[in-house]
């Protein structure tokens, strides 16, 4: 999705702007989602796009993946890293700064996630998604995870938002059901707690696609 950011028009100091107007995170939170999907998956190498605060990838590192993080923020990858130095995960992850309107990183992955990937710029965004499902291994995994609904704190709430669906997601995806299966696509409620202590209910929309192996 797009939309007119007030005082710039580049997304990485609009990102950079975001990151650094936050205090950097000791302990940042993994996304629920991806506790679920992943608990009972044999660790390997792992990409994960958009890394934000680095909940994810810290986790990750701690359920012994080897964690290939990326984000358009420069503040968001450093401070990542600094972390993952602070945790003892060092040598498990490698934080990088990709603008995946234009590049996208090397390697194969037994799993790659991207949690959330909404920007008000422009993003082909299944151009990104088909690119991560053409970087899994045979049997790897691509859990995407939107939001189905939008939380009152969002910077799109008051708008007119629509939000795919995980099986609209799967075909703009356009991927050979040959290749790749749709294991999950489903639209889950949870409770959420927003950067000023509200809660909301809200809907994530939960999609997994498998390589064949």
């Amino acid at each position: 999705m797009s939309a007119d950011v007030p005082g710039t028009t580049d997304p990485t100091t609009f990102w950079d702007g975001v990151y650094a107007a936050r205090p950097a995170a000791d302990a940042p939170r993994p996304n629920v989602r991806l506790t679920e999907t992943v608990a009972g998956l044999t660790p390997g190498d792992v990409l994960d796009l958009g890394c934000g605060n680095g909940g994810d990838a810290l986790w990750l590192a701690g359920q012994e993946w080897r964690v290939t993080a990326t984000d358009i923020s420069a503040v968001a990858v450093e401070r990542l890293a600094a972390l993952a130095r602070s945790h003892g995960f060092g040598d498990r992850v490698t934080a990088v700064r990709h603008d995946l309107r234009t590049s996208f990183p090397d390697g194969e992955f037994d799993l790659v996630c991207a949690h959330y990937l909404h920007t008000p710029f422009d993003l082909d965004k299944a151009a990104v998604l088909r690119s991560a499902a053409h970087a899994l291994r045979p049997g790897g995994r691509l859990l995407v995870v939107d939001h189905g609904s939008t939380a009152p704190w969002s910077w799109t709430a008051g708008s007119d938002v629509r939000y795919p669906s995980p099986r609209e997601v799967a075909a703009d995806i356009a991927l050979d059901p040959g290749t790749w299966t749709v294991e999950q696509a489903d639209a889950l409620t949870r409770t959420a707690t927003g950067p000023d202590g509200r809660t909301a209910e809200v809907t994530d929309h939960v999609l997994v696609v498998r390589r064949a192996g």
